[in-house]
């Protein structure tokens, strides 16, 4: 026997008074692992069912889903038409790239400010070539985020489209 061996077998003797004291700890630990076997097993069944039927429901509503039973169309001026379905990662989804624009329109709106003039009217402008030049750093994105703006009414130009070079001297007026 080892030196290694016989520590081992003198530090079980110190932790444990009798053999029967070892053995019974080994079977305790062993119906506790049993019983957490079943226990997570049980859980895992469980959430798996919940997930099943949510999915089963969901599945009726799908519309290419081969088990579709419930037909839900909404008419044109209905509510509900055109939208995701509430609670919806879709949903979720459109509310974060809503916020994402918002931001982005804000970010312009004080780009403007910083580059642009103030007119008598107190409203300041900028032209679309030096907009863009110094914008290009931040995104390429600035015509449709310009476009997001005026449609929101904080700022305004002339045209449907402002073009590189050919409209850099288009005025772009911040309306706040």
């Amino acid at each position: 026997m080892s030196l290694l061996d016989h520590l081992s077998e003198h530090h079980l003797l110190v932790k444990y008074n009798t053999k029967n004291e070892m053995e019974k700890e080994t079977r305790d630990e062993g119906n506790i692992r049993k019983e957490d076997q079943r226990n997570t097993v049980k859980g895992l069944k469980e959430n798996w069912q919940k997930w099943a039927n949510n999915h089963s429901e969901y599945q009726k509503h799908n519309p290419f889903s081969n088990n579709r039973t419930v037909t839900v169309q909404f008419q044109k001026g209905e509510e509900g038409y055109g939208r995701p379905r509430e609670g919806s990662r879709t949903q979720q989804s459109g509310h974060s790239a809503h916020a994402h624009l918002e931001k982005e329109v804000d970010e312009l709106c004080m780009i403007i400010k910083s580059i642009g003039e103030a007119g008598g009217d107190g409203q300041t402008r900028v032209a679309f070539g030096p907009l863009f030049e110094r914008y290009v750093a931040i995104s390429n994105k600035l015509v449709g985020i310009l476009l997001r703006a005026r449609k929101h009414g904080r700022i305004s130009f002339e045209g449907e489209m402002l073009w590189q070079r050919r409209d850099d001297d288009v005025i772009i007026t911040l309306l706040e």
